[in-house]
């Protein structure tokens, strides 16, 4: 296989964590999504709520000021560092997935890592948060949109914030896909990508 580590990057309500889950469990490798908020609370000392906490970067919570007192480093560059040296570590061991968490860019450099950016159309993310109950039960068109767009919008501050590169620019991936395509259609053509 040409490559061995698969970092996802994805819009928000793409099926991207649905897509990796099939792409790992075609390799026999272990996907990274939210299991890196264990790994990193454990590393570093923190609560997965303050991990998660930091990953959302709520600067003005009580929470994060409590984490960060008598740190010189904000909480979510704290998270941000630990996670990276965690993605560090899983790719070195072996074959695994990443999910978000600036994986492409923490992995950069890397010739082993293929780099994929999931995108769709509103209306079909939309569609997918409302059958999934990722908006409100009832929302309306506007409004669940509204939603499906903030979210968005904070993957690529965080993202934007953490690597030289623009959250979403196809210039920085490998494979960018739009999972309208299908599930199982964007696993095939990731799992293809990996082996060169």
């Amino acid at each position: 296989m040409k490559y061995s580590v698969i970092t996802i990057g994805r819009e928000f309500c793409t099926g991207g964590l649905d897509i990796a889950r099939k792409v790992a469990q075609s390799l026999g490798a272990p996907m990274y999504d939210k299991e890196l908020i264990t790994l990193a609370a454990k590393e570093s000392g923190l609560s997965e709520q303050a991990v998660a906490a930091g990953e959302k970067r709520p600067s003005g919570s009580l929470l994060y000021n409590l984490y960060t007192m008598g740190s010189d480093l904000p909480l979510s560059d704290q998270v941000f560092v630990v996670q990276s040296q965690i993605i560090r570590g899983l790719a070195d061991k072996g074959p695994c997935v990443i999910v978000g968490r600036c994986g492409d860019y923490v992995l950069r450099g890397r010739n082993d890592v293929l780099r994929v950016f999931l995108h769709a159309p509103l209306e079909f993310r939309r569609r997918r948060a409302q059958a999934q109950g990722a908006v409100p039960a009832g929302a309306d068109e506007r409004t669940a949109n509204a939603l499906v767009e903030k979210e968005d919008r904070r993957r690529a501050a965080y993202y934007n914030f953490y690597s030289e590169y623009r959250w979403g620019e196809a210039g920085h991936y490998d494979l960018c896909l739009n999972t309208a395509l299908g599930d199982e259609a964007c696993a095939d053509l990731i799992l293809r990508a990996a082996q060169g």
